[in-house]
């Protein structure tokens, strides 16, 4: 099988596994000349990351204004890959390097300036690439990488 018939299937693995498990919509093939292969981008049902400084903030304001502050979801890169490839640093710098921390269309998030623990969604968000890693069986798990440090969440 040639490299673009393999990315091909992978990719529509991770797609049909997105929408058809676990009920993503708006998924679509990012293709950029300077990434190593093709992206996904797409809309999970619920938010999936929130970063542990803005999960700090939300308490504190949720304490303040005594309600449930709603989390809504946006939009995530998916990174399409299969178990037995080999990535390197590089490349996934050069992934990193291509992309804005937000996929095409949801740039549209409205942000309050007041709201602190707003800082981290829309443009401010740092970036992340949800990686799609998919076994011969056709399993896929999802793990997040960030581009640099981030650290981690309390529980």
């Amino acid at each position: 099988m040639s490299v673009d018939k393999h990315i091909q299937s992978l990719t529509k693995v991770v797609v049909n596994n997105l929408e058809n498990q676990h009920d993503w919509t708006q998924v679509q093939i990012h293709n950029q000349d300077n990434l190593p292969r093709p992206l996904l981008y797409g809309l999970p049902p619920k938010r999936l990351y929130v970063h542990p400084d803005e999960q700090i903030e939300i308490i504190k304001a949720e304490k303040e204004l005594n309600e449930r502050i709603p989390q809504e979801p946006e939009l995530e890169w998916v990174l399409p890959l299969h178990l037995a490839e080999k990535w390197s640093i590089a490349d996934f710098s050069a992934v990193f390097d291509a992309i804005t921390a937000i996929p095409p269309g949801g740039e549209s998030v409205n942000i309050s300036e007041d709201a602190h623990w707003q800082l981290w969604r829309g443009p401010k968000r740092g970036k992340r690439i949800l990686l799609a890693t998919v076994q011969d069986d056709s399993t896929v798990t999802y793990y997040w990488m960030h581009n640099g440090l981030v650290k981690p969440r309390q529980n």
